[in-house]
Order: structure tokens, then C-alpha cells, then sequence
């Protein structure tokens, strides 16, 4: 069964890619309960005083991907690592919005462990970790993909490997050496 629904999914990013708006539509119910998965990933990270809801940030990718100019899917992995970046940049903007409501700016002291790069959802983790990967990607973009998509998007090894066109080996290196370049950048942004 879940092969046929991959293979739907595939079917119609494709048709969607070459214009039919319709199956954009037919898409979304098919996708849904995984994104609603991510979303839940991303929402437990945050802090208890978060006010953006799970179906909130639904809605929101949704509207980021419909409005998406570069349609040219590969497969539902790489729609799922798209909605994973999207699903990034609310909560970035989101923490963004709420930090420009404080006063006092970036004065709290932040740390990082590997284990919990941003556990407590802070909008001041969430920025200095968005941050932190828009400087990997400067360096190497696949690493920071691979982060996005292993992290965000709760993608295995081999579905990456699948969106970025390498081998499995390939992204476990790629993860162990962005996972400890970011443990390293946003620790020293937090002294």
C-alpha cells in the first residue's frame, strides 16, 4: 500500500511540475499526515510558550510550496526535503518576529550540545541555528541539505542519498562533519 501511495505522490508532483494545478490539490491530502509528522517534529523542539500551532505551520508550508516558482520535483523525497526547508523558514521568521517584540536584544547566554542543538525552541536557538546553516551552505551546500533534511525532516540516509543523487556513505560523512562543524559555530556564537 505505501508503495502505491509513493508512487501516487511521484505521479503527481510530476504532473504538478508541468503545470496541472489540479494535482497540486489531489497531492495534498496524499501528503498531509507526514507533514503533519514534521510539523509535530518541529513543534516539540519549541519552547512551552510557543504560540504557533502545528496545523499553523501546515498551512503556512503548504502556501510556501504552492507559491514555490521551482516545481521541478525529483521524487516525494526531495517535495518532503522542500517542505522541510519551508517548515525551517517559519520557524526562523516566526523567532525572528518575536525577538524583534523584546527589548534588549540577543543578550541571553545560549548553549549547544550535540544532543540538543535547539531542545528549548528559543527563538534566539532557532535564528543563530538558521544562522549557523546558512554559513555551512556558503561552505558546502550539500552538508547544510543534509542537515536539513536528516534534522528538519526526519529523512533516513537513504532517502537523502536519493535527493542529492550519492551514495549512502556519502551523507553519513556529510552529517558527521555538519553536525560537528554546527556544534562547534554555535558554541563559540554563544560565548
Amino acid at each position: 500500500m505505501q508503495n502505491i501511495v509513493s508512487r501516487q505522490i511521484s505521479h503527481l508532483l510530476v504532473a504538478w511540475s508541468k503545470g496541472n494545478e489540479f494535482a497540486l490539490e489531489q497531492l495534498m491530502p496524499l501528503v498531509y499526515e507526514e507533514l503533519h509528522q514534521m510539523a509535530r517534529r518541529y513543534m516539540r523542539q519549541q519552547s512551552s510558550g510557543h504560540t504557533l500551532q502545528t496545523t499553523e505551520m501546515i498551512h503556512e508550508t503548504y502556501l510556501k510550496i504552492a507559491k514555490s516558482e521551482d516545481r521541478n520535483w525529483q521524487n516525494r523525497a526531495h517535495f518532503f526535503g522542500v517542505a522541510a526547508k519551508a517548515m525551517r523558514q517559519i520557524l526562523v521568521d516566526y523567532a525572528r518576529s518575536k525577538h524583534s517584540q523584546k527589548r534588549g536584544g540577543w543578550q541571553e547566554r545560549i548553549t549547544f550540545t550535540e544532543d540538543d542543538l535547539v531542545s528549548n525552541g528559543r527563538s534566539e536557538e532557532i535564528v543563530a541555528l538558521d544562522d549557523a546553516l546558512n554559513q555551512l551552505a556558503v561552505l558546502d551546500e550539500r552538508k547544510s541539505r543534509v542537515v536539513e533534511m536528516k534534522f528538519f525532516a526526519g529523512l533516513n540516509v537513504e532517502e537523502i542519498s536519493e535527493v542529492l543523487k550519492t551514495s549512502p556513505e556519502t551523507v553519513k560523512r556529510d552529517w558527521r562533519f555538519a553536525r560537528t562543524w554546527l556544534l562547534r559555530e554555535l558554541s563559540a556564537q554563544s560565548e
